[in-house]
């Protein structure tokens, strides 16, 4: 056996080692951290939650101020009414949040996901009932190693409760988008909801109660996608959290204030950077995909460099690029020196960046997308006209010897104010609406109506022709509409 066969021979059988591709679940018991990005996260919480229940008890004009109606297919806006012959602007609404998020992305990190992500957001408060309950991270994990008794069952029941009450009053909250509030508040004093309201309310409560209560982390990881393709719009100037290995290396324990260093590292390997990550990931092995940048170890190793006497900032919002100059600058001056970059803070760092071509042209394209779709709701007419023509009967000869077409046509009034349109007719010479010429339509609804169109029968070639309906409101000239259809002359 020659070199190359040595080296690509099979391994014995006593080498052969069985390697699992799934990783068991281990509950991550979150250790309570106070510090800036803390609070951020938490007034982020506040808002986000503030906007998602409050948001239904706003009113519009005597009605709900944003309501998904799908039993009447219209969404209300504020003073926008849309139907869905708008899906147009629901599709632009996406591709600018979609935009925004990658953009966001590309100049600091995965903020969104650690900040504002519902399953951030829950999962935040569903911790927070959990330690009110069940006491700080060790009491949990010795109540959790504990035999079952009186007192363990008594917290456990109180917590899922706790849990299964606030996830209840969310499903209830988003099935309030949907189905009008004062109609299910009404529901709810008689008991008598419907199926459809009863099973979105299970619904979406069970799957807070399962998501922010027991998989918590493992969505992030494993299930959201978004984990999965950030890389792609992480570059070197991208702020991420960091850890300092220059500065924190060699790891170990030292005292407060202590000159004799033994040549150690700032990092005191305490391990509060992993206790506090509500992902469980240890940040000084690098940047992790599970990562979702909330800030928590870097307030967790600013206090603990607050209570030994060194510099904060070993864990850090920086860049790629700020760690290689500081490290090229530790180099040149010593690990002793204070540099530029180390004293750099994230928003300088932050200012810096966004006047990058890459994010300046996001920023561009963007704002372009955001103009034009303001533009276009703007300029927007609220009147929709579906024309449907007759097919039981495409042209026939009426009593007066012309030619006539029937249509169905159908108006939509997407204002907040009933009006009256008249109906014309053009395209042909001589072409006469022999139908109703003036429609009544309420606020905000539609109306069916049958249209008779005559015209004389050697006015043109026989065959299809163009013609022309004008539907205009009497109250205001602006809303109009100019509809295309076809007449045809039979031979």
């Amino acid at each position: 056996m020659n070199e190359s066969d040595k080296n690509t021979a099979i391994p014995t059988e006593d080498k052969v080692q069985a390697v699992s591709l799934y990783e068991k679940h281990k509950k991550i018991y979150v250790r309570a951290v106070k510090g800036w990005w803390q609070t951020w996260r938490w007034v982020l919480v506040f808002v986000t939650q503030i906007i998602f229940y409050g948001t239904p008890w706003l009113e519009w004009n005597d009605r709900q101020a944003i309501l998904f109606h799908l039993v009447e297919r219209k969404f209300y806006l504020f003073g926008l009414v849309l139907w869905p012959q708008d899906v147009f602007y629901l599709a632009l609404l996406l591709i600018i949040s979609a935009y925004a998020l990658f953009l966001f992305t590309a100049v600091a990190g995965r903020l969104f996901c650690g900040y504002a992500c519902p399953q951030t957001v829950y999962t935040e408060i569903f911790v927070w009932v959990e330690q009110k309950i069940e006491g700080n991270r060790p009491e949990q994990i010795k109540l959790d190693k504990s035999p079952l008794n009186a007192n363990k069952l008594k917290l456990k029941l109180l917590k899922h409760a706790a849990w299964l009450s606030f996830s209840l009053i969310t499903g209830y909250t988003f099935v309030a988008y949907f189905t009008p509030i004062s109609e299910l508040n009404a529901s709810l004093l008689t008991g008598d909801f419907g199926s459809w309201e009863i099973f979105w309310i299970f619904f979406y409560g069970g799957f807070t109660y399962l998501m922010a209560g027991f998989m918590r982390e493992q969505v992030c990881k494993y299930m959201c996608p978004y984990a999965r393709f950030q890389s792609v719009m992480f570059d070197p100037d991208t702020l991420v959290i960091t850890y300092d290995p220059v500065r924190g290396e060699p790891r170990g324990q030292r005292k407060k204030n202590s000159a004799d260093t033994n040549n150690l590292g700032d990092c005191v390997d305490c391990g509060i950077c992993v206790q506090v990550c509500p992902v469980g990931i240890d940040i000084r092995k690098g940047l992790q995909y599970e990562c979702i940048g909330c800030g928590a170890c870097v307030d967790g190793c600013d206090e603990v460099m607050d209570k030994i006497g060194l510099p904060r900032g070993l864990v850090r919002y920086t860049t790629e690029n700020v760690l290689d100059r500081e490290s090229q600058e530790v180099k040149t001056c010593g690990k002793g020196c204070a540099t530029a970059s180390a004293n750099m803070k994230a928003f300088d760092i932050l200012k810096h960046n966004i006047r990058r071509p890459r994010i300046v042209l996001y920023s561009v394209i963007l704002g372009l997308l955001v103009i034009a779709t303001t533009w276009s709701m703007s300029v927007r007419v609220p009147l929709k006209v579906d024309l449907i023509r007759d097919r039981s009967s495409l042209a026939r000869e009426a009593d007066d010897g012309r030619i006539e077409n029937i249509y169905t046509m159908k108006i939509m009034n997407a204002t907040e104010s009933p009006h009256v349109y008249s109906i014309s007719v053009s395209g042909l010479d001589g072409v006469d609406l022999v139908s109703e010429k003036e429609i009544a339509v309420e606020a905000a609804s539609n109306h069916e109506v049958t249209v008779s169109v005559r015209v004389a029968e050697d006015v043109a070639p026989k065959g299809s022709h163009k013609i022309y309906f004008d539907v205009q409101a009497k109250e205001d000239a602006k809303i109009a509409v100019h509809e295309k259809a076809s007449f045809i002359l039979p031979n």
